[in-house]
């Protein structure tokens, strides 16, 4: 017995009792002390407002505190998470149990380690909430509070979360050996493990040995090391039973439960020949097995720890192998969680989705009052006049030995529709024919026949009505249809033949082409369709550009620059009426184009609906440049004026924007009173699908807006055909009066409004900089070698050639002759005359371009 043996035995039991009072009194007191914290802070975090503001009355009686130790907690809570290091408070009550347990020679934690983790919690907890909350609330402390500010104004706001990343990644790093190496040869561990384990359960013919002999030898190995074996028999000859009467547990891979294992163990390792016939016939194909960890329950084999099932089905008439290949795979199970997912919707949760209308929270949308009230619009029905129509059909096609079986009428607005049903063997050919004969004989102007009606096994015959009925824009803006309707972009124009309100979604057509000659209606239509616009989006949602060349058919809506129009930064007006601000626009609207594009490739967003929804439920950080993009729709009243004197370079912006801008949500309405080929080309056609029309002067004009006549029948004052691409539906157009858009606008100008219009991109023109007087070749236009060489080829300085040969508009025209006189190309301005050529043939003239580019 040694010297440490013998003086514990001499020590008495009552000394040992006196050594250990002061240790459990300390340690009680550290852990109750702990406990109290704990509490105080909690208590202090619900109500800390008016815990701090009583933190220094504790003597004043007649103040009664909220927190759960009173005012004691009160102090306790303002001086560490108030003054000090907010919600990592707790860390300092947590210490002082880890402090009390250790007193206690309890080591319930590891002291050094529990300390060094806690220390580096204490001194990033407060700077992360602080940057979280941004200084607002006590979550962060005065501590947490000052360093983020003081590391804000340092390095910046990406800096500091920068920082904050990469300290939390680097504590996981070393906390957790989180290197792609050490990772890599853990899950390799856990793999070879896992198929080792059991692969020493079953034999795997992939190991080349026979399977009598080896199952043999492992299963006697086996049983040598856990216990005595009783009875063996051979796989091939029946059934095999390990009897042991004491056995250690079994130690499964890492990651998998522990399970007891009783003291009585029968594994049955093959099928008896009297179960089962597969081992007489066999097996074609190998089996695979799918195996899941069952609940931690006690079992008596290793086996039952497993869900064993075959994924493929056993055949029992295939031929017979010598061994049962198993395949086995063990998949991980992997818990991937979306960080920005989760982010967002913590931002959802704490603030809402984002409200695009907040800037104009208190903005009222207009009543219909506003608009004028034209009395009932019901249909009257003149039977005399329908039945006197109906008899001058029957009897004129009667004439032309036209047979009509049934004939019918539809009684719309201004027009009604009959339609007619010939006799078999009419060939519809021949009642086309006669739309003058018929117009001649009902007296009546705007004859159109619809031959066949698309989805009718009709011929529809439409003739003006004598007394037409007004349709107002009230009418149609406070119909139930509008109202609710779930458009993005809904456009009324007016009711069909059927009487029924009509509408159309501009989002989806996307983009309008409108024509019509002057006094028809046309200018009408635009402003039903701004009307109806202004009345259902809010100014957050919607942006208009305005091109108005006449100058006075948009300028009322000047009124509402604050809340829906667009401009250039430099613009002094939003609604536009010079040619050269319009082409500076237009390319300015490309470039809002591109870059609205670039903002849903980085959103991963096909259209502009779903970007504004990510944006909406917080999925896409404005500090990324992302932010809520509203609708922009162009408005061109006279298109044709523009092409004259501009030419292309209107054209293909114009033609640009209709190819691409659809989803990124910009849209055009272009009007022109002269829809002539060399106005309404071909490129600009195939980019306007929906096409409205009023009445035209000739057939060949109605053919080129619709691609078919028959706008040319039309009767005037609003009677419009629509064409969405697929058919032409006859339409009266919603009347709205100007002093009716007047107080509208009006009404939406006196509200609060955003500080400017919304500002477009900033563009530069590329011959902005051009003069006369010093010629810079770094600066030339890039049509200045074309038209260079054709004054030369035709020796004829003139400018009006340059656009004609360029389809130039003149002021670009002009600026490239004042170019080719600064170079020395051709002479100076000379009255009325051309300009005198300088240089007599091309081939002088490539030698002077050629010392141009040096």
């Amino acid at each position: 017995m040694d010297k440490k043996t013998q003086k514990k035995q001499t020590e008495s039991p009552e000394a040992g009792r006196i050594l250990s009072k002061p240790r459990i009194f300390f340690g009680l007191s550290f852990i109750l002390f702990s406990v109290v914290l704990a509490f105080s802070f909690i208590s202090y975090l619900m109500n800390w407002k008016s815990d701090q503001s009583q933190a220094g009355t504790m003597l004043d009686k007649s103040i009664k505190s909220s927190n759960i130790f009173g005012k004691a907690g009160d102090w306790l809570g303002n001086i560490f998470i108030f003054e000090s290091i907010g919600i990592a408070s707790f860390i300092i009550a947590f210490l002082f149990l880890v402090v009390g347990t250790l007193i206690l020679k309890k080591k319930i934690f590891k002291p050094w380690k529990t300390i060094g983790h806690s220390l580096f919690f204490i001194c990033w907890v407060p700077i992360f909430m602080g940057a979280l909350t941004k200084g607002q609330g006590v979550l962060g402390g005065v501590y947490g509070y000052q360093i983020m500010d003081y590391l804000n104004a340092i390095i910046g706001t990406v800096g500091l979360w920068t920082v904050l990343a990469a300290s939390i990644l680097l504590y996981f790093i070393l906390e957790f050996n989180l290197r792609p190496s050490s990772v890599k040869a853990k899950l390799n561990k856990i793999n070879e493990n896992t198929i080792g384990r059991v692969k020493s359960m079953m034999p795997d013919s992939d190991e080349d040995f026979e399977a009598d002999e080896d199952l043999k030898e492992e299963m006697e190995e086996s049983a040598a090391s856990h216990g005595t074996v009783n009875d063996v028999t051979h796989p091939t000859s029946g059934t095999l039973i390990n009897k042991a009467k004491e056995q250690e547990p079994i130690t499964l891979p890492k990651g998998f439960p522990e399970v007891p294992v009783s003291t009585d163990i029968e594994t049955i390792i093959t099928p008896n020949h009297t179960s089962f016939e597969e081992e007489q016939k066999g097996i074609t194909q190998p089996v695979s097995l799918n195996l899941t960890p069952k609940p931690v329950v006690p079992v008596s084999t290793p086996e039952e720890a497993f869900d064993i099932r075959p994924s493929t089905p056993v055949h029992p008439s295939a031929p017979a192998q010598e061994n049962i290949k198993f395949n086995v795979e063990v998949a991980p199970v992997i818990d991937i969680l979306d960080d920005s997912d989760r982010k967002s919707q913590e931002l959802v949760d704490k603030h809402g989705l984002y409200d695009h209308k907040l800037d104009l929270a208190n903005f009222h949308m207009p009543p219909v009052d506003l608009l004028k009230d034209y009395g009932s619009e019901e249909i009257s029905i003149n039977k005399e006049e329908l039945e006197e129509n109906k008899n001058k059909i029957v009897g004129l096609l009667k004439n032309f030995n036209v047979g009509i079986a049934e004939i019918k009428a539809t009684i719309g607005p201004t027009v009604t529709l009959y339609e007619i049903v010939p006799e078999a063997g009419i060939r519809v050919a021949a009642i086309k024919k006669l739309q003058d004969d018929i117009a001649l004989n009902l007296s009546a102007l705007g004859i159109r026949i619809i031959a066949p009606m698309p989805g009718k096994g009709t011929i529809g015959i439409e003739v003006p009505r004598k007394n037409p009925t007004m349709v107002s824009m009230r009418s149609v803006i406070a119909s139930q249809k509008f109202q609710n309707t779930d458009m993005d972009l809904p456009v009324v124009f007016g009711k069909t033949i059927s009487n029924e309100i009509f509408m159309a979604d501009l989002a989806k057509m996307p983009h309008l082409l409108m024509a019509g000659a002057t006094g028809q209606g046309k200018s009408v239509g635009i402003n039903a369709i701004l009307t109806s616009l202004l009345y259902k989006k809010h100014p957050s949602e919607l942006k208009f550009v305005m091109v108005d060349p006449k100058k006075v058919e948009l300028s009322l809506y000047s009124k509402i620059e604050r809340h829906y129009l667009a401009k250039l930064p430099d613009a002094e007006e939003a609604i536009i009426t010079d040619t050269n601000k319009v082409i500076n626009t237009l390319n300015s609207l490309c470039i809002e184009m591109d870059t609205r594009y670039d903002l849903l490739k980085n959103a991963f967003c096909k259209n502009l609906k779903e970007y504004n929804k990510k944006f909406a439920e917080r999925k896409l950080n404005p500090e990324n440049g992302h932010r809520f993009l509203p609708y922009i729709v162009l408005v061109v009243d006279e298109f044709a004026d523009l092409i004259m004197t501009a030419g292309k370079e209107v054209e293909l912006p114009i033609a640009r924007l209709a190819q691409l801008a659809r989803a990124v949500g910009i849209h055009l309405i272009v009007a022109t009173q002269r829809p002539s080929v060399n106005v309404i080309t071909g490129m600009i056609k195939a980019n306007f699908p929906a096409r409205a029309a009023f009445r035209v002067i000739s057939s060949v004009d109605s053919r080129t807006i619709l691609d078919s006549p028959g706008a040319d029948q039309l009767i005037g004052k609003g009677d419009m055909l629509y064409f969405n691409g697929n058919e032409i539906l006859r339409l009266q157009c919603a009347f709205v009066d100007t002093p009716e858009v007047e107080r509208l606008a009006e009404y939406i100008g006196e509200q609060k409004g955003y500080s400017s219009a919304f500002l477009l991109p900033e563009y530069v023109s590329e011959d902005s900089t051009s003069s006369v007087g010093a010629f810079d070749p770094n600066e030339k236009d890039a049509l200045f070698e074309e038209a260079a060489r054709i004054i030369v080829s035709t020796q004829q300085g003139s400018t009006s050639m340059l656009q004609r040969q360029l389809k130039l508009g003149y002021n670009r025209a002009g600026r490239i002759m004042d170019q080719l006189e600064a170079s020395g190309i051709v002479g100076g301005f000379n009255g009325a005359k051309a300009r005198e050529v300088l240089i007599s043939d091309l081939h002088s003239l490539e030698q002077f371009l050629e010392d141009l580019r040096n």
